[in-house]
C-alpha cells in the first residue's frame, strides 16, 4: 500500500466519522425538537422554573420573602419596610407595594391579604373569614337607663 493510498484510506475513515457524527447531530435536534414540543403541552405553572429562583438575591422583594417565610404571618406593607431595614417613607412604600403587586396580579409568590399587607402564597391570612358566633343575635344585656344615674 502506497502512500497515496494510505491518506485515502484516511479521509475515508474521516469521512465515515464526520458522517456519523452528524447523525448524531441530527438525532440530538430530533430529542431536542420533542422536548420542546412536551413542554409546550405541559400547563403553563409547571413549564416556568419556580418563581422565587427568579428573585434577585439580595433585593428588597428577596429579602421580603425572606422576613415572610421567617414571620409565617402576612404582613403590612410598613412592618415588611422596617423588617426589611428600609424606612418607611412614601417613596419606599409606593416602590415596594409595586414590586409586591407585580407579583400578585401575576399570582406568583406574594398575595395580598387587605390593603397593604401582603403574604405568601399558601399563608393564612389573619382575617376571619365566619362572622362571629353571635352574629345578628340581639344582645340580652339591659343597659342602665342613664335617668337613673345620679349627678357627679
Amino acid at each position: 500500500m502506497g502512500l497515496r493510498e494510505k491518506i485515502e484510506d484516511k479521509i475515508k475513515k474521516k469521512e465515515q466519522e464526520i458522517a456519523d457524527y452528524e447523525r448524531k447531530i441530527s438525532e440530538a435536534r430530533s430529542y431536542m425538537e420533542a422536548l420542546k414540543d412536551t413542554i409546550k403541552l405541559l400547563p403553563k405553572s409547571e413549564m416556568n422554573e419556580s418563581a422565587e429562583s427568579k428573585i434577585r438575591p439580595g433585593s428588597a422583594i428577596a429579602k421580603t420573602l425572606a422576613l415572610l417565610k421567617k414571620t409565617g404571618r402576612p404582613m403590612h406593607l410598613n412592618e415588611i419596610l422596617e423588617g426589611i431595614g428600609k424606612q418607611t417613607t412614601k417613596k419606599e412604600r409606593v416602590a415596594l407595594s409595586g414590586s409586591l403587586g407585580w407579583y400578585v396580579r401575576k399570582h406568583e409568590v406574594f398575595i395580598r391579604t387587605a390593603p397593604n399587607t401582603f403574604g405568601l402564597i399558601g399563608m393564612e391570612s389573619d382575617i376571619e373569614e365566619k362572622p362571629p358566633e353571635d352574629f345578628g343575635l340581639e344582645k340580652t344585656e339591659e343597659k342602665e337607663d342613664e335617668t337613673d344615674l345620679e349627678p357627679f
